[in-house]
């Protein structure tokens, strides 16, 4: 960050020019279901999908993003959640509405749930607030339908197996009438492998949902080798 100071927004280190420079991800190959990036074509299929949504193991049946989960944006999310500078879910809320396609229609937005420890914890839950952001702008309403069932250790470091069944069964639809037969928008801050979000999207459809997409502000781009996870403890999150 370069450190300027943001007027309309206390106590955020952030200037309007930081604010601006996160852009959309960009690659010239993904998955057309989970928008994973690739180097190259070799990794899908002729329908252009990934291994993971070749064999059912996503989940949810799209995924979309704002962009990577590098550089200044990852420094925002940073400072949005583990520094709690909740006047941040403004700028990113836009940014991750952006990221909703045109041509795609839902009934309802439902954020990944915070165990409650963590949400004590921290005061808030980031993907609740990203979720209400997408709501106004679309006009649709939040439903807080998925609740932890279980606390669940920290995904960090866990291979892709391990972590499907780290936070397998962890989650459960608590008013399945309020998804049943509906399109759902499951909005989540980042997408590591999307373990949490293809086991949220598992509850969601044993309640009834038509429909599942993902919506995050960013994404893990393995492709640039960034570590998920900041330096500091983040014992819990998913």
């Amino acid at each position: 960050m370069c450190g300027k100071p943001l007027a309309n927004v206390s106590r955020i280190p952030v200037c309007h020019e930081c604010l601006a420079e996160p852009g959309p991800l960009d690659a010239e190959y993904f998955c057309v279901q989970c928008r994973t990036p690739f180097v190259n074509p070799a990794p899908l299929d002729e329908e252009g999908r990934c291994e993971l949504c070749r064999r059912g193991l996503r989940g949810f049946d799209a995924a979309y993003s704002f962009g990577a989960y590098q550089d200044t944006l990852r420094e925002l999310i940073h400072l949005f959640k583990y520094n709690r500078i909740r006047t941040l879910a403004g700028p990113l809320g836009r940014m991750i509405a952006s990221a909703v396609p045109g041509d795609q229609s839902f009934d309802a937005v439902v954020p990944v749930p915070l165990h409650w420890r963590r949400r004590l914890d921290r005061g808030f839950n980031q993907s609740e607030l990203l979720a209400r952001a997408v709501a106004r702008r679309y006009g649709l309403r939040v439903a807080n339908a998925v609740r932890r069932r279980r606390t669940t250790t920290n995904q960090a470091g866990l291979s892709n197996a391990r972590r499907r069944s780290n936070v397998a069964g962890a989650f459960t639809v608590a008013r399945p009438g309020a998804i049943a037969g509906r399109r759902v928008l499951l909005v989540d801050d980042v997408m590591t492998t999307g373990a949490t979000a293809a086991a949220c999207a598992a509850a969601l459809r044993k309640a009834g949902a038509k429909y599942v997409a993902l919506l995050t502000l960013a994404r893990v781009d393995r492709r640039m080798g960034v570590e998920p996870y900041p330096a500091r403890s983040t014992a819990g999150v998913s």
